[in-house]
């Protein structure tokens, strides 16, 4: 476990990038409320890096177990055998196209850059947002739009998974046709309070009120509560761990969870 001031420095990250694109996403979604993106257009670059960024900040440190109202997860459909071969075609090509990436160096140079890589975390996200971009319209298995590593005790990092995405307005069946859900669940984080100015620490107190973490799950109780409120945050991801062994842990959710560094913190606890 990290130290407290580590820990702390985490949730300011976190904090930080939730007040970078509050603005734009309360725009977009009442934006969206007026007219439809066309299935085909993609978000403008700025800001679909801005957005995937948090989504990064959010997944480097760990799902809470019991998010609630903050989580919203595909549907889990009945198991059926086409399911189970497209799955595993999935997990076939990406273990191909991956395994170049256990040397760091070789996903550097191909575009994969370390998020936030001074901070220490469980689980390091490099990003790809070529390939972030590429999957506001296009499923290449090939292509995810971050790789996933640990750091060995010998300080190297060790290739451990991938992170595909979809845009927020896919429907399950477009989910589906990506990778099947009777296999995987792909999930979103909503119903964000973020604190008003300067009450960023109260997140890492007991019982939250703010935050991924926090009791308000309403526009209504946000306001209240002087908070500004985001309906969802970022789009639609999925994580695969091609090196396992069965498909529940290939393709599982909990996995990062095991690696959330801050779970022993006051409202953080799985």
């Amino acid at each position: 476990m990290f130290p407290r001031t580590g820990r702390i420095l985490l949730l300011i990250v976190i904090v930080f990038f939730m007040a970078k694109i509050a603005l734009r996403a309360q725009q977009h979604d009442h934006a969206s409320m007026t007219h439809q993106t066309p299935a085909n257009q993609q978000p403008p670059a700025s800001s679909a890096q801005d957005d995937l960024n948090t989504a990064t900040d959010a997944m480097s440190h760990g799902h809470e177990h019991h998010m609630g109202a903050h989580m919203h997860m595909s549907t889990l459909r009945p198991a059926n055998s086409a399911d189970t071969a497209q799955a595993q075609k999935i997990i076939d090509s990406a273990r191909a196209s991956l395994e170049k990436y256990k040397d760091v160096k070789v996903a550097e140079a191909d575009g994969f850059k370390i998020f936030h890589g001074e901070i220490k975390q469980p689980m390091y996200h490099f990003t790809n947002y070529k390939y972030a971009m590429e999957a506001g319209w296009t499923f290449n298995p090939e292509h995810p739009t971050s790789l996933l590593y640990e750091k060995t005790a010998d300080n190297n990092f060790k290739l451990i998974g991938a992170m595909y995405t979809a845009p927020a307005r896919f429907t399950e069946d477009q989910l589906n046709a990506r990778v099947p859900l009777s296999v995987a669940q792909w999930h979103q984080h909503v119903n964000l309070c973020r604190p008003p100015v300067g009450q960023g620490a109260s997140m890492l107190e007991p019982n939250p009120l703010f935050g991924l973490n926090g009791s308000i799950s309403t526009e209504e109780g946000c306001k209240a509560a002087g908070g500004t409120f985001i309906p969802r945050i970022f789009g639609w991801m999925v994580h695969l761990y091609p090196y396992e062994k069965d498909m529940d842990s290939i393709w599982s959710v909990d996995r990062q969870m095991k690696h959330d560094d801050m779970a022993d913190m006051p409202g953080m606890k799985h």
